[in-house]
């Protein structure tokens, strides 16, 4: 059996638990990676026979839409799929709702869903070091559940029509100490960061903060204030541990 992942995951968090859970799988892995801004998507080729892992990130409560738009590209041939969210411990809201509604949408027969937790891309001190050794023990167990108990029509939550979207707001731009590597623009998934002066543009970026962890000499920043009252306000519901949700 062929594994054909399907993923957008511009800091790492929703790939670490895309991993995880294909290990509970047996098969070799193919990867088709939403974030790549320069990949034709209507020419990735899934095959009826292939079991296919969707996971995107949840920002807000919605899937972005960039993610959407490229997801969408792709024909699912019928091909068993297993939709994965991934939220730093706030809430996915309508994510699994939305992205259910497009894979069925791209021909995928969608047979179970799941909620999982990673570090929250903004705010680090929220879910750190998620997916952990109990996360990984449990998407595994989850992968197993999925083979044996998956039916061609699982309950996933959320609404319809779904909750308004919108960007966070806080938009990284360059500091002083930037060297002009130009890492940033090569790997941004929606290329809105300028090649010259590396200044992102706040109309294009949708906040996923790649270009700040992958700067290898730290100099993206976004504005401080802003951050510190927005995980201020967070703390309270992003604090206590949630936990992975499997639905069947």
């Amino acid at each position: 059996m062929r594994i054909v992942e399907i993923i957008f995951s511009p800091t790492g968090g929703t790939a670490k638990v895309a991993r995880a859970f294909a290990e509970g799988w047996e098969g070799e892995v193919k990867t088709i990676d939403l974030a790549n801004p320069e990949k034709d998507f209507s020419t990735c080729a899934v095959d009826e026979g292939d079991q296919v892992l969707i996971a995107l990130p949840s920002f807000g409560g919605r899937v972005p839409t960039i993610a959407t738009e490229r997801l969408s590209r792709i024909a699912g041939n019928g091909a068993t799929c297993t939709l994965i969210c991934v939220y730093g411990n706030r809430a996915y809201e309508d994510t699994l709702a939305e992205m259910e509604d497009t894979a069925r949408a791209c021909g995928f027969n969608v047979v179970a869903a799941v909620a999982a937790i990673a570090e929250h891309s903004i705010f680090p001190q929220f879910a750190t070091g998620r997916p952990d050794a109990t996360d990984t023990a449990q998407l595994r167990g989850f992968a197993r559940r999925i083979t044996e108990e998956a039916t061609d029509t699982p309950t996933i939550p959320g609404n319809r029509p779904y909750k308004q979207g919108g960007r966070g707001g806080l938009v990284p731009q360059p500091a002083a100490t930037c060297v002009g590597c130009g890492l940033c623009a090569r790997e941004c998934p929606v290329q809105a960061i300028d090649a010259d002066g590396f200044a992102a543009n706040p109309e294009t970026c949708i906040g996923c903060m790649r270009c700040l962890r992958i700067c290898p000499v730290n100099a993206r920043e976004v504005n401080a204030a802003a951050v510190a009252a927005k995980a201020e306000a967070l703390s309270p519901v992003c604090t206590p541990r949630k936990e992975n949700e499997l639905f069947l």
